[in-house]
C-alpha cells in the first residue's frame, strides 16, 4: 500500500515495484489507459479491506475494552465505533486527496483535486485493482490509526472533543505523514521503506496517544488506586480478531495475490509467533508467571514490529524482528511510564509507536534481496539513515501538531470529563448506559 506511480496525477503501482524503485531500479510509469484490472488481486484487496475493518471493529474495539475499569468497557468501545465511522466520511471527504493527490506543496502534503473523489471513477485502475478499491484499502489503515491512539486516552476523555480532535488529526497529522511514505511525498522520494504503516500507522498514533495523554492528565487516582482490567476475555478475543486482520493489513498491502504477499502474510505470522513467546518467557524470568495478557501484548509487539518490515524481510528476518521488537516493548510498558510519567492508559505509545519506531530501524537490517529481487543498492549505515530521518520527522511533527489541536480543542471545547463524570465512568455519564 506504498506505491504510486503516474495513472494520471493519482496512479499508483504495485508493492513490488516501489521496492524496485527504492533499490535504484529503473523508474517505470504507465501512460494513461495501460494499466489493466487484475480480478484476482482485485478480489484478495476486498477481501484485506475487510480484514482490516475487522481489526478495529471489533478486533480493538475489544482488545482495548477488556483492559480498562467495567465503567468503562462501553465507552472505550465507542472510541472505535467512532473512529470507524468518523473516519470513513472525512477521509473521502478530504483525507484521501491530501493524502495522495498533488498539489502545490507537493513533497509535504497533497492538494484537493480528489476531494469527495471527484475525478476518480469506476472504470479508474490503480496497479492492477479500482482506485476506488484502494480509497478503501487506505481508508481502514486511517481507521484504526485514530482508534490506536484512542487507547492513550482511555476512561477520561470526552466523546464529542475526541471526535471533534481526531477529524483535525486526520487532516492535519495523518495525512500529511501518509503522503510524505506512499503519497509521492519527500520520504517515498528519499527510499524510506514502510510496506504496510510502521511509520504512517503506529509510530503516528503511538506519539499522538502519548502527546493526548500527557494534555489530558493522569486518570483519578493513577498510581494510587487498583485499576484491574474488568475482563481479559475480551481482550483476548480482541488479539485474536486483530492477529487474524493483520493478514489483511500486510498482505494486502502487496496490492495482488501473489508471492510478495504470501512473504508477507508469513513473516507476520512468525514476528506474531515469536512475540507472544518471547513476552511469555521475559514474565516467565521476571516475574515468575506467565500472563495471558502478557502473551496478547507480545502478539501485538510482533506484528506492530513487522508491519513495516513485511515486503522486505524473510522469515529469519522475522523471527529476529518479532523478538527484539517485543523484548523492547516489554520494558517500555513496564519501565517507560516511570521516566516520562504520562498515563499512557493501554499503551498505545509503548507497543504501538515504540513497537513501531524498532520495527522500522529493524527493517533497513533485515531487508533480504531474495524477497525484494534485487541487491541491496545501499550500504546498512545509509538505510539505517533514512530509516532513522523518517521516524524522527515522523515523531516531531506528529507530536508538535497534535499538541496544537489537543490544545485548541481543550480551550474550546474542553478535553477532559468533569471529576464526578469520571467517578461515574464513561459508559453511563457519556452514554447514558450501563454493563450490568
Amino acid at each position: 500500500m506504498w506505491y504510486q506511480l503516474a495513472n494520471r496525477a493519482r496512479g499508483k503501482i504495485g508493492g513490488v515495484l516501489v521496492a524496485l524503485s527504492w533499490l535504484g531500479a529503473t523508474s517505470l510509469a504507465h501512460a494513461e489507459g495501460t494499466l489493466r484490472l487484475d480480478t484476482g488481486d482485485t478480489a484478495w484487496v476486498l477481501i484485506s479491506t475487510a480484514l482490516v475493518l475487522m481489526m478495529t471493529v471489533p478486533g480493538l474495539a475489544l482488545f482495548y475494552a477488556g483492559m480498562v475499569r467495567k465503567k468503562n468497557i462501553l465507552g472505550t468501545m465507542a472510541h472505535s465505533l467512532g473512529a470507524a465511522a468518523l473516519v470513513s466520511v472525512v477521509w473521502v471527504v478530504a483525507g484521501y486527496s491530501l493524502a495522495f493527490s498533488h498539489g502545490a506543496l507537493n513533497p509535504f502534503i497533497g492538494g484537493l483535486d480528489n476531494a469527495f473523489l471527484v475525478g476518480i471513477g469506476v472504470q479508474d485502475v490503480t496497479g492492477t485493482i479500482p482506485t476506488l478499491l484502494y480509497v478503501g484499502f487506505q481508508m481502514t489503515f486511517a481507521i484504526i490509526a485514530v482508534a490506536i491512539l484512542a487507547g492513550s486516552l482511555a476512561e477520561r476523555m470526552k466523546f464529542g472533543s475526541f471526535m471533534v480532535f481526531s477529524a483535525l488529526w486526520l487532516l492535519l497529522v495523518y495525512a500529511p505523514v501518509c503522503h510524505w511514505v506512499w503519497g509521492g511525498g519527500w520520504l517515498m522520494g528519499d527510499g524510506a521503506m514502510d510496506f504496510a504503516g510502521g511509520t504512517v500507522v503506529h509510530i503516528n498514533a503511538g506519539m499522538a496517544g502519548l502527546v493526548l495523554a500527557s494534555v489530558l492528565g493522569h486518570r483519578q487516582g493513577y498510581g494510587r488506586v487498583f485499576m484491574a482490567p474488568a475482563n481479559l476475555t475480551l481482550t483476548m478475543v480482541g488479539t485474536g480478531l486483530l492477529w487474524v486482520g493483520w493478514f489483511g493489513f500486510n498482505a494486502g498491502s502487496a496490492l495482488g495475490a501473489n508471492g510478495l504477499a504470501a512473504n508477507a502474510l508469513l513473516v507476520t505470522q512468525v514476528a506474531a509467533a515469536a512475540g507472544a513467546l518471547t513476552w511469555f518467557g521475559l514474565e516467565k524470568l521476571m516475574r515468575a508467571k506467565s500472563s495471558v495478557l502478557g502473551g496478547a501484548s507480545g502478539a501485538v509487539a510482533g506484528l506492530v514490529g513487522i508491519t513495516p518490515a513485511a515486503g522486505f524481510v524473510s522469515i529469519g528476518g522475522a523471527l529476529w524482528i518479532g523478538i527484539l521488537t517485543t523484548v523492547v516493548c516489554y520494558f517500555s510498558v513496564h519501565y517507560l511510564k516511570r521516566v516520562h510519567k504520562i498515563d499512557d492508559t493501554l499503551d498505545a505509545f509503548g507497543l504501538h509507536g515504540v513497537g513501531g519506531i524498532v520495527g522500522a530501524l529493524l527493517t533497513a537490517v533485515f531487508v533480504s534481496p531474495a524477497v525484494t529481487g534485487q541487491p541491496l543498492a545501499t550500504g546498512l549505515l545509509h538505510r539505517l539513515w533514512i530509516q532513522a530521518a523518517g521516524v524522527l520527522a515522523t515523531l516531531v511533527y506528529c507530536g508538535a501538531v497534535t499538541w496544537l489541536i489537543a490544545k485548541a480543542v481543550q480551550k474550546t471545547l474542553g478535553l477532559r470529563l468533569g471529576d464526578e463524570a469520571e467517578y461515574e465512568g464513561m459508559d453511563l455519564a457519556i452514554h447514558g448506559e450501563k454493563i450490568e
